[in-house]
């Protein structure tokens, strides 16, 4: 469990991203590329299938990234289409310095963890042959 876990909900969604900002070392920028890396990889298709309300999810971002106090987490959290975003940034990531030491290229990683509430006493699983 993260440190964003909302308490008593499901974990339905678990997507990772990476991301880059090659020659300014901004750590935001990097960091919205790995959100979208990530988000691009699902279809949420279980609200309307399922008739859930989206804003009912809470969606539990952790950055990675070298220097995370650089990290503005409510320009990351903007890039989540649907449900509560809370954005936590952590040391991690990579800096890699240009030759003459004068900027890095930032990688910056992503989880993206979505929450629902799911009273489990609502499903009964079948059995089929």
């Amino acid at each position: 469990m993260t440190q964003n876990t909302p308490t008593n909900d499901a974990r339905i969604i678990l997507e990772t991203g990476i991301g880059t900002d090659l020659y300014g070392k901004d750590y935001t920028k990097a960091a919205i590329r790995a959100v979208n890396d990530a988000i691009r990889h699902s279809s949420l298709t279980l609200f309307s299938e399922l008739g859930l309300d989206h804003q009912d999810m809470t969606v539990a971002v952790t950055i990675g990234v070298q220097e995370p106090d650089q990290l503005d987490r409510d320009l990351v959290a903007a890039e989540l289409p649907r449900g509560k975003a809370k954005v936590t940034a952590v040391k991690g990531g990579q800096n890699i310095p240009s030759p003459d030491g004068s900027t890095a290229s930032v990688i910056a990683t992503a989880a993206i963890e979505a929450y629902y509430p799911i009273n489990t006493a609502d499903w009964k699983l079948s059995k089929t042959d």
